[in-house]
Formats: structure tokens, C-alpha cells, sequence
């Protein structure tokens, strides 16, 4: 078993709570993990990324090599776009309708997401409006991951798990809201 992940979206979108909710799934199921991120600009709007690798052997670079991902989840259309070039020809992209405009000439939505049209294997979803229809606007970034869920090479009960884990601390309506929002993902 081996999947590559490319995570994609803006700051403040919760890419580095999937990264962490995929890598504890994943440790569940004792695969090795190796992940970067980049996420320099996030608190100004700006781009974030992390490549997450798994395995059931060891891994030894953390980092995708173009044309590998088996798999971008982004929690932003126009973000998307931009690590195309890491997908492989097989692989899937999971993206948000709805952009985050975080700058003054973004394109026509409309162009962004005709160009993610184009990738053979795509799903495109309105996760912003599933996550206020399980009641939290918040939860964009669980709605993804839930939608981006049959693409990975993990049991749906461990991420449910590891929703557990990551929100716990923030006590149970976030964690239930959260699970909502994953399950409504998997389910759109």
C-alpha cells in the first residue's frame, strides 16, 4: 500500500487539521507517515500546502515528485489548479466550489472550475454550503475530507476516529459537528 496526498487550500481553511486527522488515521493503521508542509503566508490569505505520503513500508523523502499524487484534496478551487502538475494520470482531485477570494483579480470562478473539469478523475463539491447544512461553516475542511474519504487507503471508522482525537479538546459539540460534516462529505 502506498498513497500520495497533496492538501491544498488558504490559510485559516483547516488543511493542516486533515493533515493531522489523515496522519493519525493512518498511524491507527500502522502505516508509515511522512509529511511537509508549507504554510509561511497563512495567517494573510495566503496559500497552504502539505504533502502527506503513506505507506505500509518505510518512507524515506517527504515530498511528492510531479506527476505521483494519487490524490489532491483542496479546500479551494483556484488552489487546485496550482498542484496539477503533482497528479498522476490516475489520480483524483477533490476540490470546493466555492472560492475563498482572497485577492483582487481573481478569476470567473466559472474558468477555474471548467480548467479542474478537464482532470479525467475529479470531484467537485459545495463544501462550504454542506458544512453550513451540518451546522458549522467551519467545517469545510471536514466536508473535503469526507468527500476525498473513498479515495484513500484508510478505513472511514479511523478518520471518524481520528476526528475524535483531533477535536476532543475543544469538547464534544465541535467533535460532533465536525463527524457530522465528515459523514455529509462522504455522503455528497
Amino acid at each position: 500500500m502506498k498513497s500520495d496526498i497533496v492538501l491544498a487550500g488558504v490559510g485559516g481553511q483547516g488543511i493542516l487539521s486533515i493533515a493531522a486527522i489523515i496522519g493519525l488515521a493512518a498511524i491507527e493503521n500502522k502505516l508509515f507517515l511522512k509529511q511537509s508542509e508549507v504554510h509561511g503566508m497563512s495567517q494573510r490569505g495566503g496559500d497552504v500546502q502539505s504533502h502527506l505520503r503513506l505507506s505500509d513500508k518505510p518512507i524515506y523523502s517527504d515530498l511528492i515528485p510531479y506527476g505521483k499524487a494519487d490524490l489532491i484534496i483542496s479546500v479551494e478551487p483556484m488552489e487546485s489548479l496550482r498542484y496539477l502538475p503533482w497528479l498522476s494520470k490516475s489520480g483524483w482531485l477533490v476540490t470546493n466550489s466555492t472560492p475563498f477570494i482572497n485577492i483582487t483579480d481573481y478569476p470567473p470562478i466559472e474558468e477555474i472550475l471548467k480548467e479542474v473539469r478537464k482532470v479525467r478523475n475529479h470531484r467537485i463539491i459545495d463544501a462550504d454550503r454542506i458544512a453550513k447544512e451540518s451546522g458549522s461553516a467551519r467545517s469545510g475542511n471536514m466536508v473535503i475530507l469526507g468527500a476525498a474519504s473513498p479515495h484513500l487507503d484508510l478505513p472511514f471508522s479511523s478518520l471518524q476516529n481520528a476526528v475524535r482525537k483531533q477535536f476532543q479538546k475543544k469538547g464534544e459539540d465541535i467533535v460532533a459537528v465536525n463527524l457530522k460534516a465528515l459523514i455529509a462529505g462522504r455522503n455528497a
